[in-house]
């Protein structure tokens, strides 16, 4: 069974409800889902009609010439009626054949013919024969399995297992070392980006304002899905950013649909990267394969902006975290823009680079740097202020070669100056020091996720050190990389445990079924063990 994980992140403590709750299909969302499955549906039988009218005009003379001849053979072909008066067919009583039996008294045989003299209550509270209070001790069990602690963290990761799209929620206890799948979502494309979101997004009896536990995900398919992570078992999302979020206006959305050219509503190619905006929590920024980025008010789901930065694919964004309307995208026109989003047609500074960009980033010690990664394994560290003529005249203040391969994945420590991840499709996880003569590698490990797509820092201060990977192989591992001898050398001030003795390395992982480990012969790897392939440089 192929699996992979495309991206990951985490959700910060606090945010979680303590006690999800369970889906509430009630009259208003089936009316809510019928209209989407309507439109759906409608949306299938016109492409089929489409598809076969395409299919009929070319082969129009040929069914022309067939007419007669298929004519002829229907007609021959028609079934003959039944005489129930044959000798044969007379012993089977056929005419009474669904003629309910009776005996004697007039009462049914059947299984259930003596059903009407039953007693029957409309709630088991009623029946004085049911003394057992009815599935509450069931909800209490589910309840419990289902709480999350203020001291736990959701770790979000987008897997395609097969042709299955899903949202894993993982929950990682970090005093138990304990990692598993909370809940999932199901997904209509591969997931590309994620993004978590502490702002309600159209939920009914809520304030719009209200801090909240929502997630944005970016698939193939060119819309938004917004979820709610504090709802258990959802069979739609909250809402769609897109062409997609408005059933009502169903006959506008076919018209649409027939265009694929960029546009200032929506996206109409996959969407790679999303950005929430942490100062202005209903802003957020989408990029896309249609070369467009844009600029989403989560009030009222509608695009508010559309900006063409880009001539190619437009693949990661970062807001500034001081000047909040800034916002940083990368693309593979190998260029990066910083560009103020409330002035659209200004000139925006850009840098250029050797290879398609990966992933862009700003520093969070020193708002006046960033970060750039590319497809030849190169971090790129610019100051802002020294902005470029042009992109081929970018001056960065230091390159570094971090991997052979794309450097498909890089995360910067929030809460230690310096400690840098990356990850790349060589499979390896390397950790660096980022000193003022530039970035010196701490360690190099293979985790044995496969190609690595995803290395994210927890965002608590208490577990600044948790590093979650993942990759092509569809496991996550969050590494706590302060159990590394290196690690606790290079960044020893910033380390609270400082044992004298051997510390163990921690590496936390889902423990498998037993016979799933069977099923794939592997089982070498459980909760808290290191990876045989786990190697140092």
């Amino acid at each position: 069974m192929s699996s992979m994980i495309t991206t990951a992140t985490w959700v910060p403590r606090g945010f979680a409800a303590p006690f999800p709750t369970k889906y509430n299909f009630d009259e208003d969302e089936f009316e809510r889902i019928a209209n989407l499955a309507k439109l759906q549906l409608d949306d299938a039988n016109e492409e089929l009609e489409e598809a076969q009218e395409e299919e009929k005009n070319g082969t129009n003379g040929e069914e022309g010439a067939n007419d007669s001849e298929d004519k002829s053979s229907s007609h021959n072909g028609e079934a003959e009626d039944i005489d129930i008066d044959d000798d044969d067919l007379k012993k089977y009583d056929l005419e009474h054949y669904d003629d309910d039996e009776e005996d004697a008294e007039g009462q049914r045989m059947d299984m259930f013919g003596n059903i009407k003299s039953l007693a029957y209550y409309e709630s088991n509270k009623d029946d004085p024969y049911i003394t057992i209070p009815d599935g509450e001790d069931d909800e209490d069990d589910d309840r419990e399995e289902l709480q999350i602690l203020a001291t736990d963290n959701l770790l979000l990761a987008a897997k395609v297992e097969d042709e299955l799209a899903h949202l894993e929620v993982y929950v990682y206890e970090d005093e138990a070392d304990n990692l598993y799948v909370h809940h999932d979502i199901m997904l209509p494309a591969i997931p590309l980006c994620v993004e978590w979101l502490d702002i309600s997004v159209s939920k009914s009896n809520v304030e719009k304002d209200s801090v909240a536990n929502f997630v944005a995900i970016g698939t193939m398919d060119p819309d938004i899905e917004v979820w709610d992570l504090d709802t258990i078992d959802c069979m739609y999302p909250n809402a769609i950013l897109g062409q997609g979020a408005n059933p009502e206006e169903e006959g506008k959305k076919k018209k649409k649909k027939k265009s694929k050219k960029a546009n200032d509503e929506y996206h109409v190619d996959a969407v790679l990267s999303l950005a929430a905006n942490r100062k202005h929590r209903n802003l957020l920024a989408s990029a896309s394969a249609d070369k467009t980025v844009k600029l989403w008010d989560l009030h009222t789901t509608k695009c508010a902006k559309s900006y063409s930065y880009h001539t190619d694919k437009v693949c990661s964004l970062a807001w500034h975290s001081v000047e909040s309307t800034v916002l940083l995208s990368g693309s593979y026109d190998r260029t990066i823009v910083a560009a103020d989003m409330r002035a659209p047609e200004a000139r925006a500074p850009r840098w250029g680079v050797e290879s398609d960009v990966e992933n862009v980033r700003w520093d969070p010690h020193d708002p006046n740097f960033f970060y750039v990664s590319t497809e030849n394994g190169i971090i790129h560290y610019h100051d802002i202020r020294n902005a470029p003529p042009n992109p081929s005249a970018s001056k960065p203040v230091w390159t570094l070669q971090a991997h052979d391969e794309s450097l498909s994945s890089f995360d910067i420590n929030a809460h230690i100056p310096g400690f840098m991840a990356t990850g790349s499709t060589d499979k390896t996880v390397k950790l660096w020091n980022i000193q003022p003569t530039g970035p010196a590698m701490v360690v190099s490990r293979n985790l044995d996720v496969g190609k690595v797509f995803a290395t994210n820092f927890a965002p608590d201060a208490e577990v600044a050190f948790r590093l979650a990977v993942a990759g092509s192989k569809g496991t996550m591992h969050v590494w706590d990389t302060s159990t590394n001898a290196a690690v606790r050398q290079a960044f020893a001030h910033k380390i609270s445990n400082k044992s004298e003795g051997e510390v163990k390395e921690r590496l936390i992982g889902v423990e498998e079924d037993e016979s799933s480990s069977e099923d794939e012969g592997e089982g070498d790897d459980d909760e808290n063990v290191e990876p045989e392939s786990m190697d140092e440089d």
